[in-house]
């Protein structure tokens, strides 16, 4: 993702601490050293040494500031350690009670997927499980990264119903293992 015209040099490097974090914290810590425990977390102090090591060094100001203004709220700080809300490729356990769900909840994704979806529902592909939005709008950002953004209704009241158990991060995405076709909704146009 380019950096708009409008953005200040501290904006940008906000944006690219968060970046560096997500990729280390969800999907690559063995990339610069650092081991997640079993439920996501890492020493603060660990992260930062590592990052530091791998040509990336960032204050404890800077994470806070990230930590603080992230707009999807992406991470947690619980005293000297940090993870990653939801998200992860890498193996770990978040510990998230289950959670009885709104009757619908969205998904937003891009047209060439489509027909997968109808064939096959919604799969966690390379993460762990499904992540789902509580509103349209969360899910229409969330379909724009892949181009036209197309917004699935899921009728999560009834999978809950069903047997299907969910969860939600502490920023608000809603996680189930999978979503069978049949309580998807697509757009008609």
């Amino acid at each position: 993702m380019n950096a708009r015209p409008d953005t200040t040099p501290d904006e940008r490097r906000t944006v690219k601490v968060s970046k560096y974090l997500s990729k280390h914290l969800r999907h690559q810590p063995d990339r610069i050293g650092i081991t997640l425990d079993t439920n996501g977390w890492v020493p603060i102090d660990e992260l930062m040494h590592a990052a530091a090591r791998h040509g990336f060094p960032f204050t404890r100001a800077e994470l806070d500031h990230v930590v603080a203004v992230n707009d999807k709220r992406r991470f947690t700080i619980d005293g000297a350690r940090i993870r990653a809300n939801q998200g992860h490729t890498v193996e770990v356990e978040l510990d998230l009670p289950q959670a009885e769900p709104p009757e619908y909840l969205y998904h937003g994704t891009g047209p060439r997927s489509l027909d997968a979806i109808r064939a096959e529902g919604l799969r966690p592909m390379n993460r762990h499980v499904v992540h789902l939005s509580p509103d349209r709008e969360t899910a229409t950002r969330v379909g724009a990264r892949r181009g036209r953004p197309v917004v699935l209704s899921v009728r999560s009241g009834a999978m809950h119903r069903a047997g299907h158990v969910f969860q939600v991060s502490a920023n608000g995405v809603w996680l189930t293992s999978a979503v069978p076709p049949q309580y998807i909704s697509f757009p008609t146009s």
